[in-house]
């Protein structure tokens, strides 16, 4: 579990110009919480990502909403329902990168089209249903998702990923896009061949090496 320091505090801001910086996000759409003792540190609501100090960063109890002149992200919920449903996720991270996106805005889950989606925790990143960004709806759809996976998608609005660590987290958002680039591409040019359920099990036991939570299935 990450100490609420300065350090933490930094790493949060330097996680979301890194985003920016990759392409994974844009102006203020994306948002990043990370578990400390006793609640979350939460990046604020509509501040440009190189116009944030570690003072900035909210700090946010798990089992209640923000307290008066507080100014967390306005998607504040889902990370917290997130990070309480999930004792095991120590950073929850969403952004808006294209490729993901696009598939949100079809609504469609990602398959097993490469052996990477296992990093997500199973054989699919799934979609959520469509509800208003910063709502309760929203909250407990991305939490369900989430029960047993590391990733999910959001219809018509983005991505979110988890992680242990910061760094495990950002990683996998970066893979998820990865993902959904490479799913739209094979589906461009052809017909794409899915990896059956037996390999993804392999490929679950085969990361156990690698500290992944799909090692835990």
């Amino acid at each position: 579990m990450a100490k609420d320091s300065t350090a933490t505090r930094q790493s949060i801001i330097d996680g979301c110009l890194w985003m920016q910086s990759v392409g994974l996000n844009q102006g203020t759409s994306g948002n990043i919480a990370v578990r400390i003792e006793g609640g979350m540190l939460i990046t604020p609501s509509a501040v440009p990502y190189r116009d944030m100090t570690p003072d900035m960063i909210v700090t946010l109890a798990l089992d209640a909403p923000p307290a008066s002149g507080q100014n967390p992200s306005t998607e504040w919920q889902f990370h917290q329902a997130v990070l309480k449903s999930r004792p095991d996720v120590g950073a929850v991270v969403h952004a808006h990168p294209a490729h993901a996106t696009a598939v949100s805005i079809q609504r469609r889950a990602i398959p097993a089209v490469h052996y990477m989606v296992a990093a997500f925790g199973g054989s699919d990143v799934l979609c959520t249903d469509y509800a208003l960004f910063g709502s309760a709806a929203l909250s407990q759809m991305v939490a369900d998702a989430m029960m047993d996976r590391d990733g999910c998608l959001m219809a018509n609005h983005g991505a979110l990923t988890a992680g242990d660590s910061l760094d495990r987290a950002l990683w996998r958002m970066q893979e998820l896009e990865s993902l959904a680039r490479v799913m739209l591409l094979a589906e461009a040019s052809g017909t794409p061949v899915m990896l059956s359920d037996a390999d993804i099990q392999d490929t679950l036991a085969s990361f156990a090496g690698y500290g992944l939570r799909a090692s835990e299935k």
